[in-house]
């Protein structure tokens, strides 16, 4: 399980994300368990630390009808979590996304990406330090790769962070769903210690820089 931590990394060049040694009251409810229409749907999988986090954040954006926690870009078949946790895997903790195209866009995908950790430190998001908390983005399709592509390098020129960015773009091979128990594990737990000093905080910072792109039930 992930250690409860009492900070996180400082994001100085967006968002100013930190924990703090505070309970969070965050009472946004999620429906998990929604019909799909997958007519205009597209799926994206992306690593940014702890899936739990990436989960909880991306199912409170209005257009995202689906999120599934797993691992993706290592060499073994079937992983579980503790083999991931032994880092031998190469698998990234990651979440694959399932989004309808007409009510958000890969470029409002990205940006919550980018803007939610920090993609400049290689294998740790704060206190997660691992080869599984890696940042990256496993695109889908070649529209998806030239647009975090392009993303990337319009950061990159603009300096949004004082160290290079090593976010890794490659192309999607496998998922493997993570353990029952790690899907939709916030709103589960919201009151475990990492759920309410890392998660809850980073939530708080998300919704009101995002206010106007989540979900309105």
């Amino acid at each position: 399980m992930k250690p409860i931590i009492s900070g996180f990394l400082l994001f100085t060049a967006f968002l100013g994300f930190q924990a703090c040694a505070q309970s969070n009251k965050n009472n946004t409810k999620v429906k998990t368990n929604k019909t799909i229409n997958m007519t205009n749907t597209e799926t994206i999988t992306l690593g940014s630390g702890c899936f739990w986090c990436t989960e909880a954040i991306y199912q409170r954006l209005e257009g995202v009808v689906k999120v599934t926690s797993g691992y993706s870009g290592g060499h073994i078949e079937n992983p579980t979590y503790e083999q991931v946790c032994d880092k031998t895997t190469g698998h990234a903790e990651v979440c694959q996304i399932v989004y309808d195209t007409t009510k958000i866009s890969l470029d409002d995908i990205l940006a919550v990406f980018w803007k939610t950790h920090d993609p400049t430190t290689p294998n740790q998001q704060g206190n997660d330090v691992g080869p599984q908390y890696r940042s990256a983005v496993f695109y889908h399709n070649e529209h998806q790769k030239l647009v975090a592509e392009k993303y990337k390098a319009e950061l990159t020129e603009a300096k949004a962070w004082d160290k290079p960015i090593i976010t890794e773009i490659t192309a999607f091979s496998k998922f493997y769903s993570a353990e029952s128990y790690h899907q939709n594990y916030y709103n589960d737990n919201t009151n475990q210690g990492y759920c309410r000093y890392v998660i809850g905080p980073k939530l708080e910072k998300f919704e009101k820089v995002f206010k106007n792109k989540l979900k309105k039930d």
